[in-house]
């Protein structure tokens, strides 16, 4: 399955093996996939028209998805993304499951008054992702560290050898780095959907995904 690169990756033409590590990340991330629910759509097809689905304009609430229609249909996408973010299954699963808590607890069941959910649990992910990395960096200091549990078969699912390889590589990426990669090519979103996620103008998004991939390069080359 292939995906396109959208303009937001313009000045990486010509860097060479770049070309192969956008491959790497985002072609693993289709490995081993599967949708919540019989029948579901394709997780990349879903990212793709997440943003279409639920902005342009307010839609009759029987035409707008439930919660639960949000949860079976992303959930599993928005874990694999705050993997990316926290790289650690659990925690991922618990910055997820945060997010929707907060959005039935602000907007109910049918999510009256809220016309880009998705988007909104998006931005709750990001930011439940930061609260978590400040939190672990706190425990760090007064917590030995432990053995890690053994890996569940959904971790499997999520995380293949290659997977942990580019884990690896974006942790060594500034959080802001990691952040805008994985909105823009983990979540297919636009260049100023990430600029109004985050709160950085176009420009800012565009020069520090540049800056990514080339650090990401080169960190994928020492692990490799």
């Amino acid at each position: 399955m292939s995906m396109a690169i959208g303009p937001i990756a313009g000045p990486a033409r010509g860097r060479g093996v770049l070309a192969g590590v956008v491959g790497l990340l985002f072609g693993v991330q289709e490995a081993g996939r599967s949708a919540d629910l019989p029948g579901a759509e394709p997780e990349a097809a879903q990212r793709r028209s997440g943003f279409r689905l639920l902005r342009g304009g307010r839609k009759p609430a029987e035409d707008r998805p439930t919660l639960t229609d949000l949860y079976h249909a992303h959930r599993l996408g928005l874990v694999r993304m705050a993997v990316l973010l926290v790289d650690h299954q659990d925690l991922a699963e618990d910055v997820v499951q945060e997010a929707f808590t907060q959005l039935y607890q602000r907007h109910g069941e049918h999510l009256d008054d809220l016309d880009n959910a998705l988007g909104y649990l998006r931005t709750s992910v990001v930011n439940g992702a930061r609260s978590m990395l400040r939190r672990r960096k706190t425990a760090r200091e007064y917590v030995p560290p432990h053995e890690a549990d053994a890996p569940s078969a959904e971790d499997h699912a999520v995380l293949n050898d290659e997977h942990r390889r580019v884990l690896v590589a974006m942790q060594e990426l500034t959080p802001r780095q990691r952040e805008v990669l994985v909105l823009r090519y983990w979540s297919d979103m636009s260049e100023a959907q990430i600029a109004e996620t985050l709160g950085l103008s176009r420009g800012a998004v565009k020069s520090t995904a540049s800056r990514a991939l080339d650090a990401l390069e080169k960190h994928l080359e020492k692990v490799r």
